[in-house]
């Protein structure tokens, strides 16, 4: 990919966080963001710029997008910050004071009218993906959880497939709109108001389960909360302001699924 592609002469300096293997750059001012890809991934940036637009107009606090380039060189897209830190940056203590608000952003967007959503996240679409990254020994065994990263892939696929008919139907029943990976380095918070500013990274978004954000969301959450007795308090608050009884089986599916949809 090409520097060439950026839309000034600013200064860019590089991001290192993140899993996507694309290059980030954010300005001097820390106002905006670029992102370049190769050739062979536009088509695929192109799509978070759309799920980027398409979120801001439904009302959801995102990153604009400023600017889009596309050549034989590759592709850039520019988006202007979202303000606040990064929820995985806040310790416990400012975490839990942010619990409501990340809990409402979250029930907000899942409240968004599916129908209306052009982006498709289904299982209808992830279990096919699913099933390629398994034959083609592409599952980063690092996402799994610790206690079956020594398990086989396609041990792990079977259990999913034979929990499928199940799924497909809770998914029928339930559809919302899924930001695809709700994490918390993806949720920006303002650590002085303990507000969300808003999302980012939205190249999943779509319709899907509501389970395929919660369960990553609570359990990228214990990652911070600092015992095993906070972080069951935490669920049964964002089950409680959510309004959902949290169904164990159901965040087990989802939780296994993601780590065999993710690229290498």
């Amino acid at each position: 990919m090409s520097t060439q592609l950026l839309p000034d002469d600013a200064e860019w300096v590089p991001v290192t966080t993140g899993e996507s293997g694309d290059t980030v750059l954010r300005d001097h001012d820390g106002a905006r963001y670029a992102k370049l890809v190769t050739p062979e991934r536009c088509a695929d940036l192109a799509a978070e710029r759309d799920r980027i637009v398409w979120l801001g107009d439904a009302g959801i606090p995102v990153g604009a997008v400023l600017d889009w380039r596309s050549t034989d060189r590759g592709a850039c897209l520019v988006t202007r910050a979202v303000a606040g830190v990064p929820a995985d940056q806040l310790g416990a203590d400012t975490l839990r004071e942010t619990w409501l608000s990340i809990t409402n952003l979250a029930r907000e967007l899942h409240d968004l009218a599916a129908a209306s959503c052009p982006f498709d996240r289904s299982l209808a679409m992830m279990m096919p993906l699913a099933r390629t990254t398994v034959a083609e020994n592409r599952v980063q065994a690092e996402f799994l959880p610790p206690e079956l990263q020594e398990t086989p892939p396609a041990q792990i696929l079977r259990h999913l497939e034979d929990e499928l008919p199940r799924r497909v139907q809770q998914e029928h029943d339930e559809l919302v709109v899924c930001h695809g990976d709700l994490c918390l380095p993806n949720v920006l918070v303002d650590p002085d108001t303990r507000r969300v500013c808003g999302l980012i990274d939205l190249g999943r978004l779509g319709r899907a389960d509501p389970y395929a954000d919660i369960a990553l969301l609570l359990t990228n959450a214990r990652e911070t909360w600092p015992d095993e007795r906070t972080a069951r308090q935490a669920d049964r608050e964002f089950s409680d302001q959510y309004g959902i009884d949290l169904d164990a089986e159901r965040l087990r599916f989802y939780l296994l699924l993601d780590p065999l949809t993710w690229p290498l």
